[in-house]
C-alpha cells in the first residue's frame, strides 16, 4: 500500500506531525520501532514550558567550567567517550554560545516556544486530553539570592513576551506546599501560563489515538534502511515495506543513524536524562511540578507517583546507565520531600536530541526532493512537538508559514 506521507518517529514530535498532516487531509503512515510516546516523550518532566524563551548556551565563563569539571553535579555529568565522539559538535556548541550568537539564537527560538500552549491546546482539545492537563503553573525554587534576582530581572523582561509569573517568599511557599521543606531556598518564580502535564505518554498517545480516528495508520517496527525511488519513497522495516510519496524524519536522537546513508551527517548529539517516581502519601503530596535552579532536577506530581527528573548526562546512546547522577539527586529531593517507597525497581534512562545552535532542525532537506526534517528539540521537543507539526504541514502542503522556518533549516550546517 502507498501513502502520501510517511513519518518516522512517534514521539511527541512525530506524532504531531502526522496528527496534523491527517488533520489536513493527507494519506499518513506513521512508523516508529516503540508505541507513541513511549521513549523520549515518556520520560521528561511533564511541562508544557510557555516561560522557556531563553536557551542553555555552553558554559563559557571560567568558574562555571571549573565547577563542570569535577564531573560530581546534579545538573550536568559527562563521560569522556562521548565527549570525544561528539567533540566537533561540541566545539560547535561551544562557539554558538558567545553573548551575541545567543541573542540572535533566542529571539529566533520565541517564535516557536510563543505559539506552544496554542498549538497544544488545539490537540488537546481535539484528542479529549484535557483531564491530563494542569494550567496552574510550575514553581523555579533558589537557593542562592543571586541567582534569584537574576532569574526575577529575567522574568520581568519576560512578560514583554507574554509570559506571566509571580515571585514568591520562602513564607509564600509553605503555603502553595506544605509538604514541602523550603529551609534552604530564599525564594521562587510561580510561572503561570505554563502547564503540567499530569502523564506525558499517555498525552502524546492521545494524539495517536485522535491521528488514528482521522484515519492516520500507525506500525510499531524498527526502520531498516530508506530508499528513494522516482516520485517517492521506499521505507524497509522489520516487518514489510511501505512506499510513500513524501517523508518526514522525527526519530530524535536516532535521526542522524537514518539520514546518514542519504549523505547527511548533521552535528546532532544525545544527552541523557534520569528519572524514577516515588509513591505519593499524605507526608509528601504536592500540586506543583517544582524545578531545583541551582541543583538542576524536578520534581513534579504525576498519576505514576512523584517523579523525580535529573539534569543531563553527556554520554552516547548505548552506553550504560550510570545512576550516580540521580542518587545525588535523591539525596537533595529527600530533604524536601519524604521519598519513600519507589514505583520502579529500576529507574527510567533516555536521550534528548541537541543541536549545537540550540535550535531544532525544521525544514525541507537539501539533497532530496519530497524529504523534511524535524528533530533536534534538546530538553523542548514536549513542548515544541504541535507547533513543529503544524510547519511541517504548512511546508508540505505549501501554505503560507507561521513563523519564519529559514533559521531552523538543515542547511544552516553546511553553509
Amino acid at each position: 500500500m502507498r501513502h502520501e506521507v510517511i513519518v518516522i518517529g512517534a514521539g511527541m514530535v512525530g506524532t504531531s506531525v502526522a496528527w496534523h498532516l491527517q488533520k489536513n487531509n493527507a494519506e499518513v503512515l506513521l512508523i516508529d520501532k516503540k508505541l507513541p510516546g513511549s521513549e523520549t516523550s515518556y520520560g521528561n518532566a511533564g511541562l508544557i514550558q510557555r516561560e522557556a524563551i531563553h536557551t542553555h548556551p555552553f558554559p563559557r565563563q571560567l568558574t562555571e567550567m571549573i565547577r563542570v569539571l569535577p564531573n560530581q553535579g546534579t545538573d550536568i555529568r559527562y563521560r569522556i567517550p562521548a565527549i570525544l565522539r561528539y567533540h566537533q559538535a561540541l566545539l560547535q556548541y561551544w562557539k554558538y554560545s558567545t553573548p551575541a550568537s545567543v541573542k540572535k539564537i533566542e529571539g529566533e527560538w520565541q517564535t516557536l516556544i510563543e505559539h506552544c500552549t496554542s498549538e497544544h491546546q488545539t490537540m488537546i482539545s481535539a484528542s479529549g486530553a484535557d483531564e491530563l492537563i494542569t494550567r496552574d503553573g510550575w514553581l523555579q525554587l533558589h537557593r542562592s539570592e543571586d541567582t534569584f534576582k537574576e532569574a526575577v530581572a529575567l522574568a520581568i523582561d519576560a512578560r514583554n513576551q507574554g509570559v506571566e509569573h509571580n515571585v514568591l517568599t520562602v513564607a509564600e511557599l509553605k503555603v502553595m506546599e506544605p509538604s514541602a521543606n523550603f529551609d534552604e531556598f530564599v525564594g521562587a518564580i510561580h510561572w503561570l501560563n505554563s502547564w503540567q502535564v499530569s502523564n506525558p505518554s499517555l498525552l502524546v498517545k492521545a494524539y495517536a489515538k485522535n491521528f488514528q480516528e482521522m484515519g492516520g495508520i500507525i506500525k510499531e517496527t524498527g526502520v531498516q534502511e530508506i530508499v528513494q525511488e522516482d516520485g517517492g519513497w521506499k521505507v524497509i522495516t522489520d516487518t514489510d515495506t511501505f512506499y510513500s510519496d513524501k517523508l518526514v524524519i522525527a526519530a530524535g536522537p536516532w535521526s542522524n543513524d537514518l539520514i546518514k546513508p542519504l549523505g547527511y551527517d548533521l552535528p546532532l548529539f544525545p544527552m541523557r536524562g534520569y528519572h524514577q517516581h516515588f509513591k505519593v502519601n499524605e507526608k509528601n503530596t504536592i500540586h506543583h511540578s517544582m524545578f531545583d535552579m541551582d541543583k538542576g532536577f524536578v520534581m513534579g506530581p504525576m498519576q505514576q507517583g512523584i517523579r523525580i527528573t535529573t539534569g543531563a548526562e553527556m554520554t552516547t546512546m548505548n552506553a550504560p546507565k550510570n545512576f550516580g547522577q540521580l542518587k545525588t539527586v535523591l539525596k537533595l529531593a529527600r530533604k524536601i520531600l519524604p521519598l519513600e517507597d519507589a514505583v520502579e525497581s529500576e529507574a527510567w534512562a533516555g536521550s534528548r536530541p541537541c543541536m549545537p545552535d540550540m535550535k531544532p532542525v525544521i525544514g525541507s532537506a537539501n539533497k532530496h526532493e519530497k524529504l523534511w526534517f524535524a528533530f533536534g528539540h534538546s530538553h523542548q521537543g514536549f513542548t515544541l512537538g504541535p507547533m513543529t507539526g503544524r510547519l511541517v504541514e504548512e511546508m508540505i502542503h505549501e501554505k503560507p508559514l507561521l513563523v519564519n522556518i529559514e533559521p531552523f533549516s538543515a542547511d544552516r550546517f553546511s553553509k
